[in-house]
């Protein structure tokens, strides 16, 4: 499912590709969405990952938390760190974030902490956005920041130097 951005009011539908529907053979163990009114600009080379460009669309969030929500729900989150995943050459940020209301939120303030109380959680995120274009014969994604997670304070000066242009 994805937020269909050229569309009016950018509903929510199943992906399609070349006019067939996506489905991805991976499962996923986390909550995958986006942050509303946030614009990953294609105009703008982000030095910090290769000079890649955004691609384009929101912000995409991985909710980490033990509860699994609907479609279309809205979570009040905390941001802990975020993986710079490059697809196809583009910059596509993923915010590791846990949910406000999730039993261990209190525990999780960093990404140091996601190892320490979801172990292989980091890994298996990575590794599921790495590889899930794989089937449809695209090449695996890579990430920058040296393919580690970068902290909430970095996330921030990241996040602000993908989001504005001052050329």
């Amino acid at each position: 499912m994805e937020v269909a951005t050229d569309e009016p009011f950018t509903p929510i539908k199943q992906d399609t590709k070349k006019g067939k529907l996506c489905y991805y053979p991976y499962n996923i163990n986390w909550n995958y969405g986006l942050l509303p009114q946030t614009w990953e600009d294609p105009s703008f080379a982000n030095n910090e990952v290769y000079g890649s460009f955004g691609d384009n669309d929101p912000v995409d969030v991985v909710e980490i938390g033990e509860r699994r929500g609907e479609i279309g729900e809205i979570l009040k989150i905390n941001p802990l760190g975020a993986l710079a995943m490059i697809d196809e050459g583009e910059l596509d940020w993923k915010i590791v974030a846990i949910s406000l209301d999730d039993p261990t939120a209190s525990l999780v303030n960093d990404i140091d902490d996601v190892e320490k109380h979801f172990p292989g959680t980091l890994t298996a995120i990575r590794d599921w956005f790495k590889d899930y274009k794989i089937p449809d014969g695209k090449p695996a994604n890579k990430f920058g920041i040296g393919n580690k997670a970068a902290n909430k304070v970095r996330v921030q000066l990241l996040l602000f130097l993908e989001s504005y242009s001052f050329g």
